[in-house]
């Protein structure tokens, strides 16, 4: 992992706020102190929570006990915004205010364009409460909405989903940003895939010498009837055919059967 993917990975740790107010479940503490530290985020606070700490916060936090216990609570949202120069409100349902509305990339990318530009700016993203949302007044203090696009028939979010939605585009909004192709592993794994591909493949001698290893060893095991082989090993000359092994392969295979054979002996 680079430098850059580092640094902002930082940023986002020490930078971003996951405020959430009024809550009344205490499980869905710990269930959004989970989505957080899955994708590298740390800074929860909590406005008024119903009851927190809890035994069912800790449950389901499922290991993000730390950020629990780092957890800031605040008496009211002021308190809890003090010093943040971006404020973005999620809100679940589309409402007629001025502000602007963004979808989770676009909150995002809005998120770390404001960190990037400025020097320790911090940023809360905020959730309220699991019926209601937030009120008006609370969502009158954001510079932007973000609201998550979900099927209209069955709309509403569970709130450690929500933030678990919001988290993820903000862990990937930095791998772009710092120049990582999001599908680097994937791009590895076919790398990898096309250097075994690139091996030599097994010659046709080497091949019929392992399907007699092979026939002598199902034999020994007791896998294969001596008397009557040629069937099953068809099909298993069929099956190997097809797989196209690599010399590598092929001594890889030689010496499992070898290896079987003397634990029979």
């Amino acid at each position: 992992m680079n430098s850059e993917i580092l640094d902002l990975q930082a940023t986002l740790r020490q930078q971003v706020r996951i405020v959430l107010v009024d809550t009344s479940h205490s499980g869905n503490i710990g269930a959004a102190a989970r989505a957080m530290k899955n994708m590298g985020l740390r800074r929860l606070y909590l406005v008024k929570p119903h009851r927190f700490p809890h035994a069912d916060a800790t449950a389901r936090a499922s290991g993000a006990d730390d950020l629990l216990a780092q957890a800031t609570i605040c008496v009211d949202l002021d308190e809890a915004l003090a010093g943040c120069t971006l404020v973005v409100g999620a809100s679940a349902r589309l409402r007629n205010l001025t502000v602007p509305l963004l979808d989770p990339r676009q909150c995002a990318e809005q998120t770390l364009g404001e960190l990037v530009a400025g020097d320790g700016q911090q940023v809360a993203i905020i959730f309220g409460r699991e019926h209601s949302g937030l009120t008006n007044d609370e969502l009158g203090r954001c510079h932007h909405l973000v609201h998550i696009p979900s099927d209209p028939e069955y709309s509403s979010l569970n709130l450690a989903a929500a933030v678990q939605v919001v988290s993820y585009e903000l862990r990937m909004a930095t791998n772009v940003l710092s120049g990582k192709d999001v599908n680097a592993e994937k791009e590895q794994e076919i790398t990898e895939t096309n250097a075994i591909d690139q091996e030599p493949l097994a010659p046709a001698d080497d091949m019929a010498r392992f399907y007699d290893h092979l026939q002598e060893t199902l034999v020994t095991i007791g896998f294969l009837d001596a008397n009557n082989p040629r069937i099953m090993m068809r099909r298993l000359r069929r099956l190997f055919n097809r797989a196209r092994p690599s010399v590598t392969e092929m001594n890889i295979l030689r010496g499992i059967l070898t290896a079987a054979q003397r634990r029979k002996q």
